[in-house]
């Protein structure tokens, strides 16, 4: 496995800790979303939070998970799924080391890396019971989609980096897929996570219930507590 830095924000703790494990963008590095954490930390306090930078180191500084030198789709796509192990490889060392199963397990990405995991959940069933996408986009469409993971999008009304259209063709994309996901949108906000952006993440995370769940009860079962939800 390529190095990657990992910064632990918070140890979990409790017969049933939580794991949020958070992605910087291209360009930063994994201390900017251990700030990001932060606010994750404190509302969840018995949960690990986990920052994890990317592999490539850049000459101006920071990292990435691709460098795009294309503007061709299948090239691009071509760039993702050549890192795409290493990067699903960093989600499941987390959930090991933390002994944190998947269900209970919030993905966090802004930017590039909200589109690896929009890319990474296209590719596995379950990774996440949660993702939360600030300012990400698919590479391409996806054409099925598992009620297993509430993908949640956030994006800035003005974001000029990753338009909006984006993240609109990724909740109609997801939605026809027959997958979970809302999409909110911030209103006057560039390509940046706010503090009404992270405000959004954590009330979903608090109050919003999974579709699965009403699948279950509809079939007479009982939701499983094991979610990143503090109560159902």
């Amino acid at each position: 496995m390529a190095h990657l830095d990992y910064i632990m924000v918070q140890q979990g703790k409790g017969p049933q800790p939580q794991l949020f494990i958070l992605y910087h963008r291209n360009g930063d590095n994994p201390h900017s979303m251990a700030e990001v954490g932060q606010w994750f930390a404190k509302e969840f306090p018995a949960a690990f939070v986990v920052s994890v930078g990317a592999p490539i180191p850049l000459n101006q500084g920071g990292s990435a998970w691709f460098i795009k030198e294309s503007t061709s789709t299948t090239a691009h796509q071509q760039q993702v799924d050549q890192i795409m192990s290493l990067f699903i490889q960093s989600i499941r060392e987390c959930q090991r080391q933390c002994r944190v199963a998947p269900e209970a397990t919030a993905l966090i990405g802004f930017s590039e890396s909200g589109s690896m995991i929009l890319e990474a959940l296209k590719d596995e069933e379950l990774l996440a019971g949660r993702a939360i996408i600030f300012s990400g986009s698919y590479v391409s469409a996806p054409h099925t989609a598992s009620l297993l993971t509430t993908i949640h999008l956030i994006h800035g009304g003005e974001d000029e980096e990753v338009p909006l259209i984006h993240a609109v063709n990724a909740q109609e994309w997801l939605s026809e897929a027959g997958g979970d996901v809302t999409l909110d949108i911030i209103e006057g906000l560039p390509h940046a996570i706010d503090d009404e952006g992270v405000a959004t993440a954590l009330r979903h995370l608090k109050e919003t219930i999974p579709r699965r769940y009403f699948d279950e009860v509809s079939q007479g079962d009982s939701p499983d507590n094991d979610d990143v939800i503090p109560t159902l």
